[in-house]
């Protein structure tokens, strides 16, 4: 692939977001990226994955953490930072590759012809695949899906300008569950490919 393409995806928990963009960047092939940059990260750290893994997405202990300036000693906030520094770095070597949340369309909203995606879902439909996922009753994955998605929330506004899954700062949100994963995707792959046409002109 010669131009640089770059997709972000945020999505709601449920929704197949995660499986979406990995279909993309298959059918695309260029490189995926999601709580898989921990591997490259932890090596660069020298410090073992599952101490990174305990931090990731996640918004900072109010209590424990301190910020003077720049600096904090909130492990929740350095591994944020570390890990848009890793996007950025991705996307100035020229890199083609579709990312998986960390707040990645805001940390790269600057890079020309970034194609910022944000995918929902029925709630019925999320709790099915929740339920069937990861074998839970109806009751115990709505509530998993709820305290994901709060989760993510507190995250992403915290790190961004703009709210979790507000439309006007997205260049496309979709709603998964009347296409599934497959239809959600040639929509995407359509709309990639149009977008990619468009700037070419």
């Amino acid at each position: 692939m010669s131009e640089q393409l770059i997709i972000t995806l945020s999505r709601e928990f449920g929704s197949a977001g995660h499986e979406i963009a990995e279909e993309i960047a298959k059918d695309l092939g260029i490189k995926f990226y999601d709580r898989s940059m921990l591997d490259e990260i932890a090596g660069q750290m020298d410090v073992n994955i599952e101490v990174l893994e305990k931090y990731d997405e996640k918004p900072r202990n109010r209590i424990l953490s301190r910020r003077v300036g720049k600096y904090s000693n909130s492990m929740e906030e350095i591994l944020a930072e570390t890990q848009f520094d890793f996007i950025r770095e991705k996307a100035e070597s020229g890199e083609s590759f579709v990312i998986v949340g960390r707040c990645s369309e805001t940390v790269l909203q600057d890079v020309k012809g970034m194609i910022s995606i944000f995918v929902n879902g029925d709630r019925e439909c999320k709790v099915k695949r929740v339920m069937e996922k990861y074998k839970l009753s109806r009751e115990d994955a709505f509530k998993k899906m709820e305290r994901h998605d709060f989760k993510r929330k507190r995250y992403h506004n915290r790190h961004s300008e703009h709210k979790w899954g507000d439309s006007r700062f997205y260049d496309i949100c979709i709603n998964s569950s009347p296409l599934g994963v497959s239809g959600t995707v040639k929509v995407l792959e359509n709309y990639i490919e149009e977008r990619r046409a468009a700037c070419q002109k």
